[in-house]
């Protein structure tokens, strides 16, 4: 049975009760989780406690009831409107809560920066409105980092479950990767999201066990460890990863790579498929880029670091995997390293890692498609009369993907050019506009130039540049047509 199946009687609305249902028990959840920064608060003895208490209980109480009132509308499947509603819902709904420690704690922010603060972290973008991080509870701190973490293996999920059956940005290309995607929607996303969460805790304290054995205190290590592994990029420092330096930045460049590879050829590793992770071509793909881009800053760097080769060298690796994973750590200020090398970062951080990670942006395999296209085009103008079509990791490419891949290129180009325009005319600058559209869309995190750049926050924006850059974090984590496919007349007359 397709977890899209029609309903055995037709119905001119949606019933909203199975998407509030979900929703409501992800709210619980998350209020469930907050008593985790409330315990390290109690142990910190700053006092900050209550804040996370407070809202704890509201956040559980509001989801649990709210799942409550929707029980009676819960159903073996979810129609295709369900679906969207459902995934853009679930992003839309958790930072309101998510926000509530940062409204009511020692941050004392805005709603707006709250909220900002906490649809950065559930997205991975890793951009932050908070200063004095080095003093800050510690509370405030390992909650932002579980937000990104929750965050990373949710996207995981989404990717897996939902984007492909949803025909989003050419993701249906891995509708028969490794799961059945027929049968019932939320049996199969727990399956799924089960044997994805084993490898995404075991490569998160893999990460954690690193950062202790190269000198991180404790606390720090754990919340770099799940800001590490989610590609999210929240630091526990001011001064991002320039607070470390060395080895350290060796081994969070390592676990940034694992964390931006199809988590589904991990789970492949572990039930025997050993070639699984080698043979993807995606992973290929992305491995050679990473190195193309990291020997041109490397080279590059030589100029400004000429006496220190390893140094050039580490800079060059933590930095490229950082903005191109769309973790967002900074170890520099590369704002610093002339004109050449921030244009490539730009460009850099619009690549994304593969389909199916934690990582963000277009990805690799949007990019494979595109040149398979243009490959192919080439082969017909010289060859008018030969037959060729463009193949995907050896398969044909259907005309539905190729057009659903041809389309999110289109809409991310619009979507950047229209959210750099909206920024600007708020009054930011060109610089700032045109980066931070890019860092929000392609959920990177740090923009360009001496506001939102690696040295800077975007704390100093209005709030307008604020809510815009919310927006587009939203719109570039669920690959773009998925929110704003029910923005239009056709989703609710269907």
């Amino acid at each position: 049975m397709s977890i899209f199946a029609p309903r055995a009687k037709s119905r001119s609305f949606i019933d909203l009760r199975p998407v509030g249902y979900v929703i409501g028990l992800l709210v619980a959840c998350l209020g469930l989780t907050m008593l985790i920064p409330l315990a390290v608060d109690i142990a910190e003895g700053r006092g900050h406690w209550p804040a996370f208490a407070e809202s704890a209980v509201l956040t559980f109480a509001i989801g649990g009831l709210t799942a409550l009132a929707c029980q009676n509308g819960n159903q073996e499947g979810l129609t295709l409107q369900q679906t969207f509603l459902l995934t853009t819902g679930v992003w839309a709904t958790l930072p309101i809560f998510g926000a509530f420690p940062f409204v009511l704690g020692a941050t004392e922010a805005s709603f707006t920066d709250a909220f900002f603060e906490a649809m950065s972290g559930l997205t991975t973008t890793g951009s932050t409105v908070f200063s004095g991080l080095d003093d800050m509870p510690r509370g405030i701190l390992l909650w932002r980092g579980i937000l990104q973490w929750l965050g990373g293996v949710g996207i995981i999920v989404v990717a897996m479950v939902f984007l492909p059956e949803l025909r989003v940005g050419g993701m249906q290309i891995f509708r028969s990767e490794a799961f059945d995607t027929m049968g019932k929607i939320l049996p199969r996303a727990t399956a799924i999201a089960t044997q994805i969460s084993v490898v995404y805790v075991a490569l998160t304290l893999a990460c954690a066990m690193t950062y202790l054995f190269l000198g991180m205190d404790p606390f720090d290590a754990t919340v770099h460890a799940l800001t590490t592994v989610s590609t999210g990029g929240f630091s526990t420092k001011d001064a991002s990863f320039g607070a470390y330096s060395g080895s350290m930045e060796y081994g969070a460049s390592v676990f940034m790579i694992l964390s931006a590879l199809p988590f589904v050829r991990f789970v492949q590793l572990l039930n025997g498929n050993r070639r699984a992770l080698f043979t993807d071509s995606q992973v290929r793909a992305f491995a050679a880029t990473v190195l193309v881009f990291v020997l041109v800053t490397f080279v590059a760097l030589l100029n400004t670091f000429p006496k220190h080769w390893e140094e050039a060298f580490r800079e060059a690796l933590f930095n490229i995997v950082s903005i191109m994973s769309g973790t967002g750590y900074a170890s520099a200020n590369y704002m610093g390293w002339g004109p050449f090398l921030i244009t490539v970062f730009f460009f850099v951080g619009l690549v994304g890692g593969c389909a199916g990670s934690t990582s963000c942006s277009i990805k690799i395999f949007r990019y494979q498609i595109l040149f398979a296209a243009i490959r192919t085009q080439i082969k017909r103008i010289h060859l008018p009369h030969g037959r060729f079509s463009p193949r995907f990791d050896g398969r044909p490419i259907s005309g539905d993907v190729m057009g659903s891949v041809m389309s999110f290129f289109v809409f991310f180009t619009v979507t950047l050019g229209l959210l750099a325009v909206a920024l600007a005319l708020t009054g930011l600058d060109f610089i700032t506009s045109i980066s931070g559209a890019a860092a929000a869309i392609a959920n990177i995190g740090p923009g360009l130039g001496d506001i939102i750049g690696p040295a800077g926050n975007y704390g100093p924006l209005n709030d307008t540049a604020k809510w815009l850059l919310v927006i587009g974090m939203l719109i570039g984590r669920l690959e773009l047509m998925a929110v704003y496919a029910i923005l239009t007349v056709q989703f609710w007359r269907a």
